[in-house]
Parts: structure tokens; sequence; C-alpha cells
């Protein structure tokens, strides 16, 4: 794979930077582990506990697809035991430096093996197939460290019930509703309407700073008033410009779904995590689609 010059200037520069070593020091003996971005991240230390030192690439409320890493987040990818990955098209700032530090560390391609939605790699919404990302998380972990297999293993299932438990709540909730659109400023959230039989319709696409035409625009206000929408769905690293001057043209509210590819500081500060923000979504959801 050809590595851009931009990206492989910064990989010259991290294997400086990282030196002969093959593995981050790790402090108490933990296991060293990049995450390419928040759920991720949550997940591998859940799975991970004690054993391990998670870092996570893209940093607190930073949208995550088009960041450029730094050298020294470079360097420390070059050292990691274990790289998470989400795949799918998410990350290819990272995918293209992947096959440089494949010799040094356990890949986990979090995605591989699952049924994808086209052009959509939000997966971790649909908390099934987070569930499954669960157990390829670790599995990555027991590679690296087979020692801890047991530890891993306990985790990952806590982990994996209350996933079944969140979608329990989700199916319950969304089976009761009157309407079944989703009016949404990006399309980021395909995986989750699947699952629970939903239909997205987004403001702009999968690139989440593309900007509507104004035919866009134009057919999104006939759609929310021919679906009779109550609500529009913003993200909160987006800007809600587009959807606000549809939600003033058919009188409805805007409120956030989030798609959590990346917690601010302040809603970490604030104590939330994957499970508490799928929640949020879930009462967010049933406001908007009358559900009872």
């Amino acid at each position: 794979m050809r590595v851009p010059a931009r990206i492989g200037g910064l990989l010259a520069l991290a294997v400086v930077l990282a030196g002969c070593r093959t593995s981050v020091p790790e402090a108490g003996g933990r296991v060293a582990v990049i995450a390419s971005f928040y759920p991720l991240a949550e997940f591998a230390q859940r799975v991970g506990g004690d054993r391990v030192r998670v870092t996570m690439l893209v940093p607190s409320g930073v949208e995550p697809h088009d960041y450029e890493p730094t050298p020294r987040e470079i360097a420390a990818l070059t050292r990691a035991r274990v790289v998470i990955y989400n795949g799918a098209g998410f990350e290819p700032w990272l995918e293209r430096l992947l096959p440089e530090v494949a010799g040094r560390a356990v890949i986990v391609n979090a995605t591989q093996g699952l049924p994808l939605v086209e052009m959509d790699p939000h997966v971790w919404l649909d908390p099934l197939l987070a569930r499954q990302q669960v157990e390829r998380i670790a599995q990555g972990l027991i590679r690296a460290d087979p020692a801890g297999r047991r530890g891993y293993e306990t985790h990952a299932k806590d982990v994996s019930r209350q996933l079944r438990e969140l979608h329990a709540r989700f199916s319950t909730v969304l089976a009761g509703c009157q309407r079944k659109e989703i009016l949404t400023s990006h399309a980021a959230f395909g995986y989750l309407a699947r699952r629970y039989g939903l239909t997205q319709i987004a403001i702009s696409g999968l690139t989440p700073e593309a900007e509507p035409a104004p035919a866009r625009l134009k057919e999104l206000v006939e759609t929310a008033r021919r679906h009779q929408v109550k609500v529009i769905y913003v993200e909160t690293l987006l800007s809600p410009r587009f959807a606000e001057v549809v939600a003033r043209e058919v009188g409805a509210k805007v409120r956030t779904l989030n798609p959590i590819e990346g917690l601010t500081s302040e809603e970490r500060r604030e104590g939330k995590n994957y499970f508490t923000v799928m929640n949020g979504n879930l009462t967010q959801l049933a406001e908007g689609l009358d559900c009872r």
C-alpha cells in the first residue's frame, strides 16, 4: 500500500522517536493498547481492566473522520502491543499506517466479517454488532497477552451482557413508536435504523462536512412535512445550521442524537460513557418518534 508523502514523513519521524523498541514501556506491566477513537477505547478499557493502558488517538471532542495524527501519536502507534481500529473506511488516515506496524503489534479490525451498511462505518450504534466488536477486541488482547485470558473473557462477557440489555431497551421502546422516520443532520445512524426498523433521512451524506444543495434542502423540507416530522436530530460535534433551516421551515424541534464518535471533555468530566449516551439517544428518539 502506498503511503502519502506527508504520512510517510510523519511515520519516518515516528520511527526515529520510537527508537528500536517494539512495544511501549508498560507501567506496572500493563499492556499498551492504542484505540483509534472513543467507543473502541472504552470497550478496550472495559475488557482489559487493570491489565491494559489504553491510549485513544483522536482527542476528546474531535471529529475523527479526517483526523491527522501527530508524530508523537504515530510514535506511540509504532510501539503498541495492540492496535484497535474500526475499519469499514472510518479511519483511512490510520489504515495507511497499519502495514508499517503490522509486525510490531496485534492489529484488531473491529468490523472484520460483520454485515456492513454500504458506505456507513458507524457499526457501534447497533448494540448487537457492538457486542461482536467487543469479542474481537477481547480476542486481540488474548493474542497479545495470553496470561490475561480469564480476565479478558470475564470482562467481555460482562460488557456483552450490558449490550444485550441495552438492545432490549431499544427494542422495547422503539417497538411502540407512531413514527419510523428519523431526520438527521448526517447519515450516521444506518445501523441503528436497520436494527430497529427505522428509516433514516439525512440532510447531508456520509461525509459530515458536506453541505446540501438548495434543491436537497427543499426536498428535505417537503419530506419532513409529508411525514409530519416534529424533531430533527443534530450531532454533538457538527454544526446544526442546516438542520435548523429545515426545522424552521416545518416547525420542528431540534434535538441531539449522538453518534458517539467522540465525547467532549465536558461529557467525560460528567461521567458520560457509551451506555449513558446510548440511553440518552433512546430518550431523544422516543420523543421524536412518539413512542409509547
